[in-house]
């Protein structure tokens, strides 16, 4: 079974990458982040094409932000949106914002998760962001070992994750507590299945559209797949797809693609096609070109 996952940045212009990208890779569960579209929306623009192609899907989305889908082919049963208790922004007690979806696929229940930004540590949106990922961690826990917690986390894991650390100091993304609930996630008997079929790899899988950051491979690991002990033993393959970085209006992340049982395209390495010339980097050397990912 291959496992998908891919923020595609508003799924409407990405249409003509997305579905010649399905017909290539051929993935049976695809787990879409950042749509921002509303569930009609979703249907009107993508329901026919998906359906010829063989996938029902789930989506979750309130429109214009944020928005999360499930694309199967293995299947699509007791679908969720968001998780018990998760909280609203700005007010916690407020209808979640759209940014989980989860249903069993091919008979392992698989998350498709868009985490809170938190923008500027200490305000609000950051607190959210603390929030959100404990809840969903409560969520996750009574099944851990038989889920797939899959999407754009936000989160950086290690400095090894990102083309320079010190850029990223004091900003979101690599603080210690949202590293310490990623970890409470990995506590559950989760892996992150592409970090340890790949230990020592540079590995992205988010760009920033400007300043050249793609092409001098200047970026960070912030799409994950967190499997639990049971399905993470399954993995063949796990990878990043930077050929679906490459050429006309790509979104900014590429997808992560990790192949349980069989691989098709065999162990393909971290990164596919890898890059042609990485830049290196002096520690602070490299100014952001805006202050974190989304």
């Amino acid at each position: 079974m291959r496992v998908v996952t891919w923020n595609v940045n508003s799924v409407k212009p990405r249409i003509p990458r997305l579905l010649p990208w399905l017909d290539e890779r051929q993935p049976d569960v695809v787990c879409l982040q950042e749509t921002k579209v509303n569930d009609e929306a979703f249907a009107a623009e993508l329901g026919d094409e998906l359906a010829a192609r063989g996938y029902e899907f789930a989506h979750f989305g309130e429109g214009q932000w944020n928005g999360v889908a499930l694309l199967s082919k293995v299947g699509l049963d007791d679908v969720r949106t968001s998780f018990p208790d998760a909280p609203g922004f700005p007010d916690p007690a407020a209808a979640p914002e759209g940014r989980a979806v989860s249903a069993v696929c091919g008979g392992t229940r698989i998350w498709s998760v868009y985490v809170p930004n938190g923008r500027e540590v200490d305000s609000d949106h950051y607190g959210y962001k603390l929030d959100w990922l404990s809840k969903l961690r409560a969520a996750v826990a009574p099944d851990a070992a038989d889920t797939m917690v899959c999407g754009d986390f936000n989160i950086i894991p290690t400095d090894a994750d990102v083309f320079d650390p010190v850029a990223l100091a004091g900003h979101t993304h690599v603080t210690p507590r949202e590293r310490a609930e990623l970890t409470g996630l990995l506590d559950l008997g989760m892996r992150d299945v592409q970090r340890e079929h790949w230990p020592d790899a540079r590995i992205y899988s988010y760009w920033d559209y400007r300043a050249g950051m793609f092409h001098k491979d200047l970026g960070m690991r912030i799409d994950l797949v967190l499997a639990g002990e049971p399905i993470a033993e399954r993995v063949q393959a796990a990878w990043v797809d930077r050929k679906a970085r490459k050429g006309t209006k790509p979104s900014d992340h590429a997808p992560v693609v990790v192949d349980l049982d069989t691989a098709p395209d065999g162990n393909a390495g971290p990164m596919v096609p890898p890059p042609s010339r990485p830049a290196t980097v002096a520690p602070g050397s490299v100014k952001l070109p805006h202050s974190v990912a989304d």
